[in-house]
């Protein structure tokens, strides 16, 4: 009889464990965006060929899913999770070197009085620097530097605190990009680090510091990426680094936003490796349901006579709460031995050095 009454007793801890009032303090909500388009290209190559295809990588911003779970541990304290996965919406591949979850995969915790940690896969501050300040942000014609929309890191801890208005973060990764795929890419660059022969192999850092109010915002950041054997980009030695500077701002008045902002980058793997890019831009709200956004670029290699700009503008249509079509069009003109393609992520469609080209994309949106 005592045997069964244990049994009894197990049976229903294990059942109260399973009432909803026993998980009422956690939850895990299934997010994701799907954004597909129709792009158009000029002057691709010596040819000056014209290309026309499905969008793979961004029209306004990445297709991805994910997961996104919080557990209250009481006292302020809560556990967090994020898996995300990016994904190609034309073949239906994954993004970011074929992970499975490799926009995002991290756990941590999270106090309402110091703030976050996080160990894993994760943004580092660059993208976190730029994201209220780069209006039209990840958009198939954008910033000329992919990092930007791809700054994540893996094997990385990270914090991030808001106090008030001011908001302080940094990330240290230990090997910042374990994939390497056959065309190299923003998104896996060979680079696994975490060689106890050398510390500084494929390190990563990032710091930031922001302050906001509800109609302002500045921001400054940096972050650094060391190289190791046969990492893609140059930086094939650990004492090579590839590090970037921000600083940014953006204003909100009324129906419209305006940001601007600049990007020092110091390559040691190139023969020019100073370079600065400038951007600024703006977003108007027409109506409820109606969004026009455009933003200029000037990418310039300090001491030479590469240059490019980029120009992008975009209206946007509400459908409804998650559905949006959009139609955004681009042109980038290089300068000396530059050939930017005004596409990102537009692998071999790039215009012959200094010239120019022009690219034109519809496509539809919807958020879950």
């Amino acid at each position: 009889m005592r045997k069964l009454a244990s049994r009894m007793a197990a049976a229903g801890a294990v059942a109260a464990l399973m009432t909803p009032a026993a998980w009422a303090q956690s939850s895990v909500t299934l997010y994701g965006v799907v954004d597909a388009g129709i792009e158009f290209v000029n002057k691709v190559g010596p040819q000056s060929n014209t290309v026309t295809r499905m969008l793979n990588l961004s029209g306004t911003v990445p297709s991805r899913w994910g997961l996104r779970g919080t557990e209250d541990l009481g006292g302020g304290l809560s556990s967090v999770f994020v898996l995300e996965s990016g994904f190609a919406p034309g073949t239906g591949t994954s993004n970011q070197g074929g992970r499975l979850f490799g926009r995002q995969a991290w756990v941590g915790l999270q106090s309402s009085r110091w703030g976050q940690i996080g160990f894993g896969r994760q943004y580092t501050m660059l993208l976190w620097a730029t994201l209220n300040s780069d209006i039209l942000g990840p958009n198939v014609y954008g910033l000329m530097d992919s990092y930007l929309a791809n700054a994540r890191a893996d094997n990385s801890l990270s914090y991030k605190g808001k106090f008030g208005g001011l908001t302080l973060g940094a990330t240290y990764s230990f090997g910042r990009d374990a994939t390497a795929v056959a065309v190299p890419g923003p998104s896996a660059t060979n680079c696994p680090g975490q060689n106890p022969a050398d510390k500084r192999e494929c390190r990563e850092w990032s710091a930031m510091v922001m302050y906001e109010t509800d109609w302002w915002g500045v921001s400054a950041a940096y972050d650094s990426l060391s190289g190791g054997p046969g990492a893609f980009g140059g930086l094939s030695r650990s004492n090579l680094r590839d590090d970037r500077a921000v600083l940014s701002g953006y204003l909100v008045a009324d129906r419209a936003r305006i940001g601007a902002g600049v990007i020092a980058r110091r390559n040691g793997a190139l023969s020019t490796p100073r370079s600065n890019q400038y951007f600024a831009g703006v977003s108007y709200d027409v109506r409820p349901d109606v969004n026009l956004a455009a933003e200029a670029y000037y990418l310039d290699y300090c001491h030479t006579d590469n240059r490019a700009w980029l120009g992008a503008v975009r209206g946007t249509y509400l459908l409804s709460k998650r559905t949006s079509i959009y139609l955004t069009a681009g042109y980038v003109d290089n300068s000396g031995q530059l050939n930017m393609t005004v596409s990102a992520g537009a692998t071999g469609a790039n215009p012959v050095p200094g010239g120019n080209q022009f690219g034109v994309t519809a496509g539809i949106k919807q958020i879950f």
